[in-house]
């Protein structure tokens, strides 16, 4: 039998105990992911004791807590805070999700927080999006058209073809989805990915867009494509509600009827 073994720097190690200091009697046990490329350390968990009654009812509430009062040093993305801009996805309780829209109340017994899984960790819950956003690029994602001046003007799209982006421009490229799919895994370097796929879907869809064939044909390659195996891992964990897969299939079913 093979065996495995992983590189003895990344194996996470137990990391540092914060007791709370302010003798609450509702508390909640907080584990969370740390890594440093500073240290040259493992990572590790530290576990912080975060008194209940002081705090808001999210998971981001907590990360503002412990940052705030308990470690300075704790790292990870935000901005809105209203799930908008997708920037606080991470792993709570082993589900990818907003942080700022996901409920702790939610969560019985301890709370673990780890970054995005299979992507690099810039810092703590801090995950490295950068191929993600060259793929987003790489379908060239705005309106193509050739008539003339119009920027300056409104392109028209009845109701009927507006309807049907609903589903799909509400994505925030949080990359919940995409980190959440094996496809993505295993071939994220080719393979687009649930996220950017339903981005692409988007754009072929929209009536206003006059290059639906070449948008078609630069996404159709065994490994862009075709490495979706329909797991629905996307749809389960995308916190918008949305369904990437469904795009996936679309686009599938356009390219063997076209």
């Amino acid at each position: 039998m093979t065996a495995f073994s992983l590189p003895q720097n990344s194996k996470i190690v137990k990391g540092n105990f914060y007791k709370d200091k302010t003798g609450s009697k509702n508390l909640k046990t907080v584990n969370v992911y740390r890594w440093s490329p500073d240290d040259g350390k493992n990572p590790r968990i530290d576990t912080f004791e975060v008194d209940m009654d002081n705090c808001g009812p999210k998971v981001l509430d907590i990360l503002f807590k412990i940052k705030n009062e308990i470690d300075s040093s704790l790292t990870f993305r935000r901005s809105c805070a209203h799930g908008v801009c997708g920037s606080c996805a991470m792993n709570v309780d082993g589900v990818n999700t907003l942080s700022c829209i996901k409920s702790h109340n939610d969560i019985k017994g301890e709370l673990n927080i780890y970054p995005l899984p299979h992507l690099k960790v810039i810092k703590d819950l801090i995950g490295d999006l950068s191929n993600l956003y060259r793929q987003y690029e790489s379908i060239q994602p705005w309106l193509k058209t050739s008539k003339t001046n119009a920027e300056k003007n409104e392109i028209l799209q009845s109701q009927e073809d507006r309807s049907k982006l609903d589903g799909y421009y509400e994505c925030i490229l949080c990359a919940c989805c995409s980190t959440s799919c094996p496809s993505y895994w295993w071939n994220g370097e080719k393979y687009l990915g649930p996220a950017v796929l339903l981005q692409a879907y988007r754009w072929i869809s929209d009536s206003r867009d006059e290059e639906k064939k070449e948008r078609l044909k630069k996404v159709a390659d065994e490994l862009k494509l075709y490495r979706c195996h329909t797991i629905m891992n996307c749809a389960n964990s995308c916190p918008k509600g949305l369904n990437p897969a469904k795009a996936i299939g679309s686009i599938k079913k356009m390219l063997a009827t076209s």
